[in-house]
C-alpha cells in the first residue's frame, strides 16, 4: 500500500479535531482528518446541545406548577406530548449537527476528510479509508464512548446509554438512571418533570461530583424534590417479563427502560495505540503532558475527551488549538501554555457549579469558607427560586479567592463570575470593589464576599471597604 505523505494527521472531527484542523490550516500545514462513526460534536450530537433542548423543555412545563403562587389560574389543564416533545429536541439536534459540518467538513476535499477508522501502524504511520499516511506529527482527537457493562447488553433496547436516549421517539413511562453524575441528574430531573417516573441510583454518596458536603446535602434534597434518588449501593439488573427489575441494597424498583450514565472512557479501541512504545493506563490512554498534549517525547498528541479528564467542551476546544499548535511547530520545542481555571457547570434547577479549586483541595487550616443560603436572597425569592446554597473559599493571609461550589438559581451565571475572579487572582477585598447591582442573584456573591473578608487577613487600603480612595493627580 502506498504512503501519502502529509504534515498532521488528525484523528477524530469532535471539537478538538476541528480546532487542531484551524491551528494546521493557519501554520499553512497539509493534514488529514479521519473520523469513523458519526459526524458531529459530542456537544451537538449527543451532548450539550441536544440536552439543553429537553431542560429547557422540561422546565417550561415545570413552571406550571408555581402559576398558582403568582394568582395565574388554568394551569392544571397544561399537558406535554412526549413525542412532540422528542421531535422538538430531535429537530434542533439535527439543526446543530448539520451547523457544525455544514462549516468544517463538508467543505473538505475527499482526499482531505476520510471516514473511516483509523488505526496507527507506527507513531506517525496511519491507516484509514485504504490509505496510509506518513506524517510529521498526528493528533488523536477520537472522543469518548459511554459505559455499558458487558452483562447489560443482553437486555438490548430495554437499556440505552446517554448516546441513545436523544434517539427516542416516545419516552417510556417508567425508567431507572444508573448513575448519578452530572448528565444523570440532568436528564433524571428533566425526563421526570415531563412526566416519566424515574428512579436513580448510584453506587457513592453524592451526586453530580461534588466534593463540598454541605452542597452535595442540599443538592440531593432539592433533587429527590422530583425523583427517587438512591445512593451508596450498587445496581444489579435481571428480566422481569417485558420490563426490568434494578435493584441496590434494599432498594427494589421494576421499569420499562434503564438508562446506563456510569462515565465515559477514551475511545480508543482499535487505534494501535501500543505502536507508541509507552505504558497505556487502565482506559487505554498513554502519558502526556497537558500544558502541551504531547505524548511523551514523540511527534504525537492527544486533544479533547480522549485524555479522559477535562470532558467538557471549552476544555476540548483549548485542548485542540494546543496539540494543533505544537503539531504545526513539531519541528521545535512544544510551547507550554497556562489551562485556565477548572469550571463546571451542571443544568439541573436549580445549577450546580463548581468552580476553581473544591472542597476537598482546600488547606482547611489556611482557608476560609462562606455560605449563603439563597432562601434569604430577595431576588430568588421573588422569582419563587429561592433553594439552594452558596460555598465560596478563600486564603485566609492573602485573601485571593481559591474556589467555589454551589447549587444555585442562575448559578452558570455566578460561576462565570468566580471563574473570572479566580482567573485573574483577584482577592476578596478587590472583588467587592466591583459594582453589584440591586436586587440581583450576583447579590449572594456579594454576601459571601463580606462573610470572607471579615475572615481573611489581607484588607483594602482605605477607610472605606467597598469603594476605592479617590487617587489625586500627581
Amino acid at each position: 500500500m502506498q504512503e501519502r505523505d502529509i504534515d498532521i494527521v488528525i484523528i477524530g472531527s469532535g471539537s478538538a479535531g476541528l480546532n487542531v484542523m484551524a491551528q494546521a490550516r493557519a501554520a499553512g500545514r497539509s493534514f488529514v482528518l479521519i473520523n469513523g462513526g458519526e459526524s458531529g460534536t459530542t456537544c451537538a450530537r449527543i451532548g450539550c446541545m441536544p440536552s439543553k433542548v429537553m431542560i429547557q423543555i422540561a422546565e417550561e412545563y415545570y413552571r406550571r406548577t408555581h402559576f398558582g403562587q403568582f394568582g395565574i389560574d388554568g394551569h392544571d389543564g397544561l399537558s406535554i406530548d412526549l413525542s412532540e416533545a422528542m421531535k422538538h429536541v430531535q429537530e434542533l439536534r439535527d439543526g446543530f449537527v448539520q451547523g457544525v459540518v455544514s462549516r468544517s467538513t463538508d467543505k473538505l476535499p475527499a482526499d482531505v476528510f476520510i471516514q473511516d477508522y483509523a488505526q496507527l501502524l507506527e507513531p506517525t504511520l496511519v491507516e484509514a479509508g485504504g490509505q496510509r499516511f506518513r506524517a510529521k506529527a498526528v493528533v488523536i482527537a477520537t472522543g469518548s464512548t459511554p459505559i455499558l457493562p458487558a452483562p447489560w447488553r443482553q437486555f438490548g433496547d430495554r437499556v440505552i446509554t446517554t448516546d441513545e436516549v436523544f434517539e427516542l421517539e416516545d419516552l417510556p413511562a417508567s425508567m431507572a438512571i444508573i448513575g448519578m453524575g452530572t448528565i444523570g441528574l440532568e436528564l433524571g430531573q428533566s425526563l421526570a418533570r415531563m412526566g416519566v417516573k424515574i428512579t436513580g441510583f448510584d453506587q457513592v454518596e453524592r451526586v453530580a461530583g461534588i466534593a463540598d458536603p454541605e452542597v452535595n446535602r442540599t443538592a440531593i434534597e432539592l433533587m429527590r424534590k422530583d425523583f427517587s434518588i438512591h445512593l451508596g449501593a450498587t445496581a444489579t439488573l435481571e428480566a422481569a417479563g417485558e420490563q426490568i427489575r434494578v435493584s441496590a441494597g434494599e432498594q427494589t424498583v421494576v421499569v420499562d427502560k434503564v438508562l446506563a450514565s456510569i462515565g465515559r472512557v477514551p475511545a480508543v479501541a482499535g487505534l494501535g495505540l501500543e505502536v507508541l512504545g509507552l505504558p497505556l493506563d487502565a482506559r487505554g490512554v498513554p502519558p502526556f503532558d497537558d500544558q502541551t498534549m504531547q505524548v511523551g517525547d514523540l511527534p504525537v498528541f492527544l486533544a479533547g475527551d480522549v485524555t479522559g479528564e477535562r470532558q467538557v467542551l471549552h476544555e476540548s476546544t483549548d485542548e485542540g488549538k494546543i496539540a494543533g499548535y505544537n503539531a504545526a511547530h513539531v519541528e521545535q520545542s512544544p510551547e507550554r501554555f497556562q489551562r485556565k481555571t477548572p469550571f463546571y457547570v451542571n443544568f439541573c434547577a436549580p445549577n450546580i457549579i463548581a468552580v476553581g479549586a473544591r472542597f476537598d483541595q482546600i488547606d482547611p487550616d489556611s482557608s476560609a469558607v462562606a455560605e449563603v443560603s439563597f432562601s434569604t436572597v430577595g431576588r430568588a425569592r421573588a422569582m419563587g427560586a429561592a433553594r439552594g446554597v452558596l460555598r465560596v473559599y478563600a486564603d485566609k493571609a492573602s485573601g485571593r479567592l481559591l474556589g467555589s461550589e454551589m447549587i444555585a438559581p442562575r448559578g452558570e451565571h455566578l460561576g462565570h463570575l468566580l471563574a473570572w475572579a479566580i482567573e485573574q487572582r483577584m482577592t476578596v477585598g478587590e472583588v467587592l470593589r466591583m459594582p453589584f447591582y440591586h436586587p440581583v442573584i450576583e447579590g449572594a456573591l456579594k454576601t459571601a464576599f463580606s462573610q470572607l473578608y471579615a475572615e481573611v487577613e489581607a484588607k483594602n487600603p482605605g477607610p472605606v471597604t467597598e469603594v476605592a480612595p479617590l487617587r489625586q493627580p500627581s
